[in-house]
């Protein structure tokens, strides 16, 4: 098999893990559970991969490093972040965990850039030892050059066995057009937007609504950017599939601590900066509490309670 382009750019560390090189950038993997409601009850059933760069040792945001990136290094900067997630994920995490990775549209213009980034996703895989089934292809909020080949490219993922999802829905107008388009299997509903509706029972009504009809049709969904308890306790009501935010769990660099509870262990508050829980009961007279776990007064909807 030829040389993946991604793993040109590969560092293998003593513990096991991978970090990338880019120029002056050193960078490295950072992995957030992503945890599924099942019997009155979370658990993690998959992990988003996330960049995390650094220049002489020092960490800066992934915003500021993309900007430093020359278009024209794009496509080969984001083909060595997944290569990187995946190498790592395989390295650290549970084998049973799918992995979500992101995919900008925008730079997925012809059919033969589509080839490369199958072929390069397959070598890795490959190196990996993962199966293609693991594997969340989420396609970003940017605008592709053309619906159509938007469509051939995510057409192309899927018959490679990968899954697909889309991100950031509700940030945009046209994004139900999107869905009706990609026919995904996962829809990531955009955090800012479903904190505005949860703030009103209209809004909230409406979040119920979108959710149950994406289940009609089979569509799973993930509610992302839950930082605080109420937020859980509506996303459930809601019917989401699964949940993603601070008040669950923090990004944590690989090797990551996340794998003790793919052990049936405890955490013991040492060696990483898990602030979650590996299963969590969701009664309410039972809710985990600490930092990221207060408990406020039960609400049917929104942050604010009238009365009392």
């Amino acid at each position: 098999m030829s040389r993946s382009t991604g793993l040109a750019h590969i560092i293998r560390q003593d513990d096991g893990t991978s970090t990338g090189v880019w120029g002056v950038y050193t960078i490295k993997s950072a992995f957030q559970p992503v945890f599924a409601f099942g019997e009155g009850k979370l658990a993690i059933t998959a992990f988003e991969g996330l960049v995390r760069p650094f220049r002489d040792g020092a960490g800066l945001s992934p915003y500021a490093f993309f900007r430093s990136i020359p278009p024209v290094d794009r496509f080969h900067v984001e083909t060595l972040m997944r290569t990187l997630h995946l190498l790592n994920a395989a390295a650290c995490l549970d084998p049973k965990m799918s992995i979500f990775v992101n995919f900008d549209p925008s730079l997925f213009t012809d059919a033969e850039i589509v080839d490369v980034a199958i072929r390069d996703m397959r070598l890795v895989l490959h190196e990996a030892g993962m199966h293609p089934g693991r594997i969340v292809c989420e396609v970003t909020e940017q605008k592709s050059a053309s619906t159509g080949a938007l469509r051939r490219f995510v057409d192309a993922l899927r018959a490679s066995g990968f899954k697909i999802a889309v991100d950031d829905y509700g940030a945009d107008d046209s994004d139900i057009q999107r869905i009706d388009e990609l026919k995904p299997d996962i829809v990531k509903f955009d955090a800012q937007w479903i904190t505005r509706l949860m703030d009103s029972g209209a809004g909230f009504g409406l979040l119920k609504v979108m959710v149950s009809r994406f289940a009609e049709r089979g569509i799973k969904t993930v509610f992302e950017g839950i930082e605080e308890t109420w937020q859980l306790e509506l996303a459930e009501e809601t019917g989401a599939s699964m949940v993603q935010g601070f008040a669950l769990a923090r990004p944590e660099l690989a090797p990551t601590s996340f794998s003790i509870f793919s052990r049936g262990e405890e955490p013991t508050g040492q060696g990483g900066s898990w602030s979650g829980p590996g299963t969590v009961r969701m009664a309410s007279d039972d809710r985990p509490e600490g930092k990221h776990h207060q408990s406020p007064p039960r609400r049917t909807f929104g942050r604010r309670q009238s009365g009392g």
